[in-house]
C-alpha cells in the first residue's frame, strides 16, 4: 500500500474528505482562463474566419478608390483653374508686363503646361524568379528585386540638377513640394498610387540630361543591380512633348515668401 500523503492515515474516520491542494486549483485557473480566451476569440471574430486576408485586401482596394477619385478631384480642379485665370486675366485691369510677369512665375511654378525636347527614364521590377548573372554576386533577395524610392528620387534630382525644365513622373507634373514617396512596392505621388514600371520625363537639353544622369554615384549604383539581377532601366529621347501643369493645391506649411 502506498504511502504517499494522499493515502488515509491510519486512525483516521471514514468519512474524512482529502484536502483540495494548490495543483488542482492552479489546474482549474488554467482551464478556466483557456476558456476566457476561447470566448473573447469567438466575440471578435462573430463567425468569420480571422487568419485570412480580407481586410488587407478590403483595404487595399479602397486605397486605389481613393487614388482614382484623387486623380478625377485633380482633373475638375485644372479646369475650374483654368476658368477662373481666365475670367482673371479678361477682368483684372493688369497691364501687359505684369500679365507677362505672372505668366513667367506660374510656367517656373509649374502651373502652366510645358512644351521642348525631353527624355525619359523608366524603371520597372526584375522578374521575380531572377538569378544573379554576374559571378562573384550572391543569389538576390526578395529586395535586391524591386525599385525603392530612392531610386526614383536619385533619377529626379539628377534631371533637375542638369537643368531640367519641367519633370513629368507617371502622369502627374512635379513642381517644389512634390514627394516622391514609395509603400511597399508601390509608388504614392500626391494622393495617388503608382506600381511599376515607373516613367520619368524631362524637359531639356537632352545631352545634359542623360550626361547628369550617368555621372550620378547613386544611379551608378542603381545600375550595378540592373546588370547583375534585371532591374529595368530605360532611358529614350522623346524629341518635343508638352507636359502637363500642375493641377493639384499647394499647401505650404514653413516656407515663406521671398522678400
Amino acid at each position: 500500500m502506498s504511502n504517499s500523503a494522499d493515502s488515509p492515515q491510519a486512525g483516521s474516520s471514514p468519512g474524512r474528505r482529502r484536502g483540495f491542494r494548490p495543483v488542482r486549483l492552479l489546474t482549474v485557473a488554467v482551464f478556466a482562463l483557456a476558456g476566457l480566451i476561447f470566448f473573447t476569440s469567438f466575440n471578435t471574430a462573430k463567425g468569420t474566419n480571422i487568419r485570412t486576408d480580407a481586410s488587407l485586401l478590403k483595404l487595399s482596394d479602397l486605397i486605389l478608390e481613393r487614388s482614382h477619385k484623387n486623380g478625377q478631384l485633380d482633373e475638375t480642379n485644372g479646369a475650374l483653374r483654368d476658368d477662373v485665370e481666365a475670367l482673371a486675366e479678361r477682368d483684372d485691369g493688369s497691364t501687359q508686363a505684369e500679365d507677362d510677369k505672372l505668366a513667367g512665375l506660374e510656367e517656373k511654378a509649374g502651373t502652366q503646361k510645358l512644351k521642348g525636347e525631353a527624355i525619359s527614364v523608366t524603371l520597372n521590377d526584375a522578374p521575380p524568379d531572377a538569378t544573379a548573372k554576374l559571378p562573384g554576386y550572391p543569389e538576390p533577395q526578395p529586395d535586391y528585386l524591386v525599385i525603392h524610392q530612392q531610386d526614383l528620387q536619385a533619377v529626379v534630382n539628377a534631371l533637375w540638377q542638369a537643368g531640367a525644365e519641367g519633370i513629368k513622373v507617371m502622369d502627374q507634373r512635379l513642381i517644389s513640394t512634390s514627394a516622391v514617396r514609395c509603400v511597399g512596392n508601390t509608388l504614392i505621388l500626391q494622393g495617388r498610387v503608382y506600381s511599376p514600371p515607373y516613367k520619368i520625363t524631362a524637359v531639356g537639353d537632352p545631352e545634359k540630361l542623360k550626361e547628369s544622369l550617368a555621372a550620378s554615384p547613386a544611379i551608378q549604383n542603381y545600375m550595378v543591380y540592373v546588370n547583375v539581377y534585371g532591374l529595368g532601366w530605360k532611358v529614350e529621347d522623346e524629341g518635343t512633348v508638352t507636359l502637363p501643369g500642375y493641377s493639384g493645391t499647394v499647401d505650404l506649411q514653413y516656407a515663406k515668401p521671398v522678400e
